[in-house]
């Protein structure tokens, strides 16, 4: 390896990254660098013999952050760590030792819950509409992933669900489950159930388990739910090489089963247990941390972020009369901020949800401001890249006439990447984006790459879910923007009933917005503006009390703006 891991890392940093053995915890704020650390952790390990690459376990919650992961790993010269979330670990470990424990193949992965509860709830003669079935999907993931049988969820959730009594809804649960066995399926949670099982149960598996690995990393560990602690107890037996990395002001899927407390108590388990704090924030201006540690200031496990940077002015809040008004009014904010030399991939629009992006899509079509909805079909599903994808592979394997890039170029350009302007909008301005996208990483592709191997890379990031930068505007909810950051972030929806969302009533749930809300904050790098509708339709709304706690001290006054605004012409 030609580059040392532990350089140009901080004090903090380089601790976490040089400490090898043993149980440790890196309690690692937003912008601090975690995954930074994980890497060169990992590399510093390989290093100096400490690790064997096939040795190491990477365990992750994302398909997309595993392959980040293992792209980071390769450009620092490491290949063969094993970097998957806890699914994709436990459904390879299912499907290579259940044919030497049960003499036959694992069981086929139910592709939708919602259509097998349906033909379930057919055979016990209910009749349920597509949400319900959706919200009884989401019953049983939580059932599982903590771990309660259908018993122990009778009595924990005896109020059922919307739509549906206790009595129907443990029926069609246990229906459910009787129609997956008779089909010889299991769902997503089982894979963790069965794999958990399986080792518990074989010494012989348990022992091939603790051969292959002998070091685990864990990241995002205040997502971890019973389960999945569980399978990684499993995992380690009786070794102690566990290091894990999280946030618990980051812990936005409680409702799904996810527990802080495994991150929080971690540090108290055993005597000997090393514990890093990183605090010191990479990524945001000053003004903005300090937005986030009054919001979180006091609660359980909040790290203190800082900066050595000088402040910037301070995050402004601006209250709208209507949604349609916000929605306009941080289009034009936009527009502005596009008009004074900002690139449109710079900027997010992020709020709680799905429904709010509606309105800002069109107020931002209206001004020709290209958008991209996070969530929407993946940038290597895209039909243009997918072409694009062929068409190199296909160039690859022919004698160059020119240069590689200026190959790619030529390939692109007769897909319909000219080297005009782009369209002003719409499907044919997105296909020319996506297609642009793909142009700037053979850019930015190292000196002497080949064709074949620009391909080649092109094919590992589409099966990891790598995407490139977009230069659009990013529209995401606030679950979807975790773990990503932006320049520049405009906050919307900060009013009572939408953060907090109103069906969070309990201190619990109300914490958990809370954290949503923190997420949202600390993605914002120069600049936040956050923003809230004093009404919706005839329904009128309230400040958020989040923004009531971090006063006017850190936040300044937009002023209100009204609802008439005035549109550009098309």
């Amino acid at each position: 390896m030609s580059v040392d891991p532990l350089a140009d890392l901080d004090e903090r940093q380089r601790e976490a990254a040089s400490t090898l053995r043993g149980h440790v915890c890196v309690l690692a704020g937003a912008g601090t660098g975690k995954t930074r650390v994980i890497t060169h952790r990992i590399a510093h390990g390989v290093d100096t013999g400490a690790y064997s690459p096939q040795r190491v376990m990477a365990v992750t919650f994302t398909t997309k952050a595993a392959g980040e992961l293992r792209g980071r790993l390769r450009a620092l010269g490491v290949e063969g760590v094993a970097a998957r979330t806890f699914h994709a670990a436990a459904l390879a470990q299912l499907n290579f030792f259940w044919p030497q424990v049960a003499r036959d193949t694992a069981p086929a992965i139910v592709d939708s819950k919602v259509r097998l509860l349906s033909h379930a709830a057919d055979g016990i003669g209910l009749r349920l509409d597509a949400s319900t079935l959706r919200d009884v999907a989401s019953q049983i993931e939580w059932r599982k992933v903590t771990m309660r049988s259908i018993e122990q969820y009778a009595v924990d959730r005896p109020g059922g669900i919307p739509g549906l009594a206790l009595d129907p809804l443990i029926a069609l649960q246990r229906a459910y489950e009787k129609l997956k066995d008779e089909r010889r399926q299991l769902d997503f949670e089982d894979v963790l159930l069965a794999c958990a099982g399986m080792i518990e149960s074989e010494p012989r598996v348990a022992a091939a388990v603790h051969e292959q690995y002998r070091h685990f990393t864990v990241d995002e560990f205040q997502d971890v739910s019973p389960v999945q602690n569980r399978l990684l107890e499993l995992w380690l037996g009786d070794r102690r090489d566990l290091c894990v990395v999280g946030d618990a002001s980051q812990t936005i899927y409680s409702f799904a089963g996810a527990d802080p407390r495994y991150l929080l108590d971690f540090a108290t388990r055993d005597d000997d247990v090393t514990v890093v704090r990183l605090e010191r924030n990479y990524r945001s201006d000053a003004a903005v941390l300090a937005v986030a540690n009054e919001l979180m200031r006091g609660r359980p496990g909040a790290l203190q972020l800082s900066t050595p940077a000088p402040a910037g002015p301070a995050p402004e809040v601006t209250a709208y009369d209507d949604d349609a008004a916000e929605a306009e009014g941080i289009a034009a904010r936009i527009a502005a901020q596009l008009a004074s030399g900002v690139d449109p991939h710079d900027v997010a629009v992020l709020y709680r949800l799905n429904a709010q992006s509606a309105p800002l899509l069109a107020a931002l079509s209206a001004r020709g401001i290209p958008a991209t909805v996070l969530g929407g079909k993946r940038f290597w599903d895209l039909p243009e890249v997918r072409q694009a994808l062929l068409a190199l592979r296909g160039a690859s394997v022919a004698p160059l006439s020119g240069s590689f890039l200026a190959t790619v170029r030529d390939v692109l350009r007769s897909l319909g990447l000219t080297d005009e302007a782009p369209p002003a909008g719409g499907a044919l301005r997105d296909a020319w984006e996506a297609r642009a996208a793909v142009l700037r990483l053979a850019e930015e592709a190292p000196e002497g790459t080949t064709l074949r191997a620009f391909t080649d890379e092109l094919t590992a990031r589409a099966k990891a879910q790598h995407e490139p930068t977009m230069r659009t505007v990013t529209l995401a909810t606030l679950h979807a923007a975790k773990g990503l950051e932006w320049p520049h972030v405009h906050l919307m929806g900060l009013s009572e009933g939408l953060l907090p969302i109103s069906y969070a009533t309990s201190f619990e749930q109300i914490d958990e917005e809370r954290r949503l809300t923190y997420v949202g904050v600390t993605r914002a790098a120069r600049t936040l503006s956050l923003s809230w509708a004093r009404r919706s339709g005839n329904r009128e709304r309230q400040r958020s009390r989040f923004l009531q706690e971090i006063g006017r001290g850190t936040l300044r006054e937009g002023g209100a703006r009204g609802s008439r605004a005035v549109r550009p012409p098309r």
